[in-house]
């Protein structure tokens, strides 16, 4: 049984009871006409397909993690709402307009919410395969784990998005990671925590006078959430490949862990610390000192990233970097941005990070 709404608070939708994946597909044709014939200057966004596989419970919380995104949402979100007491598939179709600017086409987002059951997890390629537009490449993200239904859902897609922050272990969070960037483009939101870092890290290290340092660091220390040693890997990980070091298994030290790189003037000592006050996850500080005595910190605080440059006489240079901090909303934003892209330091890093993982 199938049933259509008109317009609601400026949205088309269209809702469904026992439907089926055809009949979604030609109620979401149908209401992509009904908007061209109301309508003059608007078109479906065709950039990126996304799967959420989410459990129904969380589907609110999902809902407002997605709303946060702005300007990164897909053009087509289709959500497989898993209730495993389920046994029939419902669905609600929804399109609505981007506000256009002067003179711009009005763009429309499309969303479709399928509410399946333990019956339907077998079947989840034959429900997502006509509900994702063909011509457009798809991102898949599963917030609460479900391995099973990402591998299922794989050949339908080209990237996956996940959070290694999420999983238990960091070691096998890494280790999954790996494996799945066999078999697609992974985009890891405890990567894209660090960028920000990484890219002030960088800077500090650009200019013509400073880059020989690179080669003298005889120090690392990162300072991260407690939940989020992951992203301190991975930020150890980066720096590790993008210099050429050689890694060595972590030893852990209470609530740090602790290492030794190799690099070709000596030994680097690694040291991830856990943060217990900090609020946000990622990374709360990163200090990198030279075998001369320089040494050049970061620490998060209000207003941005608060910076220290110090030199072998101990003369010491403070100023704050504004806005390094983007939230959870922006950071999954640009999750959904980066499927569309390839960021080829990723998987060095993941690969030194698998190295060090304890």
């Amino acid at each position: 049984m199938a049933e259509e709404s008109d317009s609601l608070h400026g949205d088309s939708v269209w809702v469904g009871q026992d439907t089926s994946p055809d009949e979604i597909e030609a109620a979401l044709r149908g209401l992509l006409a009904q908007r061209h014939a109301e309508t003059d200057g608007v078109a479906p966004g065709r950039a990126l397909n996304m799967i959420a596989f989410v459990e129904k419970a969380w589907t609110g919380e999902i809902a407002n993690r997605m709303r946060a995104v702005g300007r990164y949402h897909a053009s087509r979100l289709l959500v497989l709402a898993y209730d495993p007491r389920r046994d029939r598939l419902d669905a609600r179709a929804s399109i609505a307009p981007v506000q256009p600017g002067p003179g711009e086409t009005a763009v429309l987002r499309e969303t479709i919410v399928v509410e399946i059951g333990e019956a339907h997890l077998d079947d989840l390629p034959t429900i997502a395969d006509p509900l994702v537009v063909s011509d457009m490449p798809t991102v898949l993200w599963s917030p609460h784990g479900h391995p099973e239904a990402i591998d299922a859902l794989l050949p339908l897609t080209q990237a996956v998005l996940l959070d290694s922050v999420d999983e238990p272990d960091c070691h096998e969070a890494i280790e999954r990671a790996l494996q799945l960037g066999e078999r697609a483009y992974v985009v890891d939101l405890a990567w894209l925590r660090s960028t920000p870092w990484r890219e002030r890290i960088a800077t500090a290290f650009d200019p013509p006078g400073r880059r020989a340092e690179l080669g003298s660091i005889a120090s690392v220390q990162v300072t991260h959430h407690p939940d989020s040693t992951v992203v301190a890997l991975l930020l150890a990980g980066w720096i590790s490949a993008r210099l050429s070091w050689q890694v060595g298994r972590f030893i852990a030290h209470g609530d740090s862990l602790r290492g030794k790189a190799r690099a070709r003037k000596g030994e680097i000592t690694l040291d991830l610390r856990s943060a217990p006050m900090q609020q946000e996850r990622g990374l709360a500080g990163v200090s990198i000192e030279t075998s001369s005595g320089r040494k050049v910190s970061f620490e998060r605080g209000p207003g941005g990233l608060h910076t220290r440059r110090s030199g072998r006489g101990g003369a010491e240079l403070q100023w704050t970097i504004l806005g390094a901090s983007r939230g959870e909303g922006g950071i999954l934003g640009e999750g959904i941005r980066q499927a569309l892209l390839r960021d080829p330091t990723y998987r060095p890093a993941l690969h030194c990070a698998s190295e060090m993982a304890p």
